[in-house]
């Protein structure tokens, strides 16, 4: 299974940053034995496409509807539109902060596979149910609830994000890390039998140049989703390059 590095800059980005996703799409082409791609600002989208060309360009979210009464909203159809060929989907800050539930980031999914495009779908626990000893309790359950019964097909990938290494510096250690992969393995398996093991599960827990190679070698760690290590062409590439080598 190739290694999928995709970058989410978040609420980052404006037309002064063009030629930064342009310089990433150019060094994506220099690392062939890997997928990326990168999700970015909606208002950015159009324009970024138009200026990468076929490099993968995506949204970080999309309305479980396709159109109608959703102040502030986008569907995943405005989203294709666009030129976006991928969507995040639950992203932890989300669920946090716009209190998405399993059955809102299930639908989210529904309605972006109805719309084209692939998406990534977020699960993690916080620090408190780490702490707690619920970790694997509750990522297990966020997939179970949270991912569509078309999960088949390639469409669609499992970010595994623990909310408390997002954007602190903190880095889940590897046997943490390949045990939620391993069971969120499992948990695939035992729901979509072969196609399962398909299906990529990406680490989600602030990846960069100096981890990237350890995490991306662990067992069913299929590819990361970057935050800031994803703004800068810079700062992503020694990412792509971990990736490249150890998909050769």
């Amino acid at each position: 299974m190739r290694k999928y590095i995709v970058g989410n800059w978040k609420m980052n980005g404006t037309s002064n940053d063009l030629g930064e996703i342009v310089a990433i799409g150019a060094l994506a082409q220099l690392h062939n034995n890997v997928d990326s791609a990168l999700c970015i600002p909606a208002t950015l989208i159009e324009r970024a496409v138009t200026a990468v060309g076929a490099f993968p360009i995506g949204g970080q979210d999309c309305h479980m509807q396709a159109s109608g009464a959703h102040t502030g909203c986008v569907s995943g159809e405005m989203l294709s539109d666009a030129g976006s060929v991928l969507t995040i989907i639950g992203h932890s800050e989300r669920r946090a902060a716009q209190q998405e539930q399993d059955s809102d980031i299930r639908a989210k999914a529904e309605a972006a596979n109805a719309a084209g495009l692939k998406a990534i779908l977020c699960v993690g626990e916080t620090l408190e149910e780490r702490e707690a000893g619920k970790a694997l309790e509750i990522v297990l359950a966020q997939v179970t609830q949270s991912l569509p019964d078309a999960a088949a097909g390639g469409w669609l990938c499992v970010a595994y994000e623990p909310v408390w290494a997002i954007g602190t510096g903190r880095v889940a250690e590897p046997a943490d890390v390949t045990e939620m992969h391993a069971a969120i393995r499992r948990a695939l398996v035992e729901r979509f039998g072969a196609e399962g093991q398909k299906i990529r599960i990406l680490y989600g827990g602030s990846m960069n140049g100096d981890n990237a190679a350890v995490l991306l070698a662990l067992p069913n760690v299929d590819g990361g989703l970057i935050g800031g290590a994803s703004l800068t062409a810079a700062q992503f590439q020694p990412i792509l390059a971990a990736a490249q080598a150890i998909g050769k």
